[in-house]
Parts: structure tokens; sequence; C-alpha cells
């Protein structure tokens, strides 16, 4: 069994995590009230580790693409991160939400997929 998947429980967490911050910063009270999520942001070490969780998500996410198992999963959720990505860049803030919600929540069963797999190896 590859190492790498050792780490899903992690990063299921971050993303787990991810769909918290994102509901605190840009939920539904925010968009009621009409605030821009980019004027009033998280503090610096939240935006730090947020940051960092990101970056060690991607560079996880890449390296998952080397062992065979788990390959599909794994294009998966980087194709449904890079979709996003370029969603969430043309959308109104109303659906920004909306957007990460979906993208977490797929990313979270490829995860969960990646675990029943490494499971079953066992």
């Amino acid at each position: 069994m590859d190492l790498l998947l050792y780490l899903s429980p992690l990063f299921l967490l971050f993303e787990a995590w991810q769909l918290v911050i994102a509901e605190r910063y840009l939920g539904i009270k925010q968009i009621e009230q009409g605030i821009d999520p980019r004027t009033r942001g998280p503090s610096e070490p939240t935006a730090f580790i947020w940051s960092m969780g990101i970056l060690l998500y991607w560079v996880w996410m890449i390296l998952l693409l080397i062992p065979e198992s788990g390959r599909a999963q794994t294009v998966c959720m980087l194709a449904v991160s890079l979709l996003g990505y370029s969603l969430r860049r043309n959308a109104p803030l109303k659906w920004i939400l909306v957007i990460l919600t979906v993208e977490g929540a797929i990313r979270i069963g490829m995860i969960i997929s990646l675990l029943d797999g490494a499971w079953k190896k066992l």
C-alpha cells in the first residue's frame, strides 16, 4: 500500500475545515449583509495555515498521480479543483459559496473513495 494514502484522513479533515472557513467568510449572513469578504479576511495565522494547507494538498494530489492505486480519484480531485477555480473566478459573490461547497463535497467523496480502496487492500 502506498504511504501517501496514509495522509488521506488528514486531508479529509482539512477539506471539511475548508468548508467551515468558507461558510464563515463567504456565508449566507455576509451575503445578506452585502459584506465583501475581501475587506474582512481571516487573521494572519489562519490565512497562513489555510494557504500552506492548500499548497500541501496540491503537492499531495500531484504525488498521488505516481502510484496506480487511486489515480482516477486523484485526477477527478485535480479536475474538480481546476474547474471550480475557473468557475469561481467568473462567478458573482452569491455563487462562490455554492461552487466551493459542491467542489468540496466532490473532493471529500474522492478522498473517502481513496480510503475505501486502501481499506480493501489491507
